[in-house]
């Protein structure tokens, strides 16, 4: 059978390499593959989403040699970065950072491995915390006094371990099997980044702050998203893997009756974050999973937040794919494998959003209603057009999920969020092909390092 021609073109994009670079921009140990030197300086295609806006995204593309590393630990890692991770977000000097093998955020200098007790301020313990703000105790407040000090110096303490902040004009990209765990990737007020290639596991909160307001009976949040974009701009995020690993969250505890959620997002926008694309991502059985814009209230998040997913897997998540506040989100060709036990929603249509949601296909299990793939956060509308499902063992058909959501609930959510996207590097993919396009070129491993 003749390959359309949509998909040729969208794998030739996908595996397009830049102008190759003189061997003398690798480092001499080790050695880099020409084609890891290549992706490594690859810059956003043209087009290719928010984050091709204006000059573009390239990351470290104008390392200079002395600037390329190849990186094994969270020390090395921090030494590429800049050298010290308390001023490294400040570090725009163009680099490269290969990452190569696992690299554990709670790693201390020597190898070895902190555990949550070694981060613990010594007037924190979970059993104490537990037993002062027990909501039949406490009340339905916030925390306060010693025991919250105390918790929240622990978390200060957790910061300066597993959260790594990220200069201007960086590309990070795993070698094959790269993998980062135990820590968060903190993009905070820099431009023009890139992230390729890496497995993200378990970035995992030693010190949830339990919040008895949250919701009608409290719930627990943490502290750690897996890469965190705030205050930014001209960031792709591209053939990443996010799991929890071997800590998921279904095997928490529970106390005072609610989940004891030890992770966040995997990939958050927020805080006046804009332009940024991310594409040929895998993201498998996690929570809350991408959350862009951060706050109801009507501010500086107005005109910003504008972010591209394309081509991502969300196998087995059960919320945010995403949740958008105020941003133009354009949602295509995204192969969404749902359902199960916790499942809530794909699609959260929050306060003055404006998602664009096309060409997304949908495999569900028998117990999702397609009419809840939607969830209205206080939205009004969504553009969604050519989406497809298959349900349980049934045949993939077209669907209307606009028209299913506003069938089943109230108020319903209008068709038109108000702006046409035109950032799109090649045309939009016939909806069936989806599923074998993205099942086979998503996630880390798939680029050829």
């Amino acid at each position: 059978m003749r390959t359309p021609a949509p998909v040729v073109a969208l794998l030739a994009a996908t595996l397009a390499v830049g102008t190759a670079v003189p061997a003398s921009a690798t480092p001499a140990d080790p050695p880099l593959s020409r084609a890891a030197q290549q992706f490594g300086r690859q810059s956003l295609p043209a087009n290719d989403g928010w984050a091709a806006e204006g000059p573009g995204t390239t990351g470290g593309a104008a390392a200079a040699p002395d600037r390329v590393h190849v990186v094994r630990s969270r020390a090395e890692l921090v030494a590429a970065l800049g050298g010290d991770n308390a001023t490294n977000a400040a570090d725009a000097t163009p680099k490269i950072v290969y990452v190569d093998g696992v690299i554990d955020g709670f790693e201390r200098p020597d190898g070895t491995l902190l555990d949550c007790a070694d981060l613990a301020d010594p007037g924190y313990r979970l059993a104490d915390y537990l037993a002062a703000y027990d909501p039949a105790v406490w009340g339905r407040v916030d925390p306060s006094g010693p025991l919250e000090a105390a918790r929240v110096r622990s978390v200060a303490n957790q910061t300066r371990q597993t959260q790594l902040n990220v200069g201007s004009n960086t590309t990070i990209i795993g070698l094959r099997g790269a993998r980062l765990t135990g820590l968060t990737l903190m993009i905070d007020k820099v431009s023009n980044v890139i992230v390729r290639n890496l497995g993200f596991a378990d970035a995992r909160d030693c010190f949830p702050a339990w919040s008895p307001t949250d919701g009608d009976t409290g719930n627990w949040n943490s502290q750690y998203d897996q890469i965190s974009v705030r205050r930014s701009e001209h960031v792709w995020v591209d053939h990443n893997t996010f799991t929890d690993g071997d800590n998921p969250d279904r095997a928490q505890p529970s106390y005072f009756g609610r989940p004891y959620q030890v992770h966040d997002g995997s990939l958050d926008v927020t805080h006046t974050a804009s332009l940024v694309t991310a594409s040929w991502n895998r993201f498998v059985g996690r929570d809350k999973l991408m959350l862009i814009g951060s706050s109801n209230t009507v501010g500086p998040d107005v005109g910003r937040l504008k972010v591209s997913l394309h081509h991502n897997l969300f196998d087995g998540d059960l919320q945010r794919l995403p949740r958008v506040r105020f941003g133009q989100v354009d949602v295509h060709e995204n192969h969404y494998r749902l359902g199960g036990p916790g499942f809530e929603y794909a699609l959260g249509v929050g306060v003055q959003s404006a998602i664009v949601a096309q060409h997304n296909f949908f495999t569900l299990t028998d117990d999702v209603d397609p009419a809840d793939l939607i969830h209205d956060w206080g939205g009004t509308a969504l553009t969604e057009r050519g989406s497809w499902l298959r349900q349980g063992t049934g045949p993939a058909h077209p669907v209307d999920l606009l028209g299913a959501y506003n069938a089943a609930h109230d108020p319903d959510l209008g068709g038109d969020a108000g702006w046409t996207p035109t950032l799109r590097a090649t045309p939009l993919l016939p909806t069936p092909l989806v599923p074998l396009v993205v099942g086979a070129w998503s996630g880390a491993g798939r680029l050829p390092l």
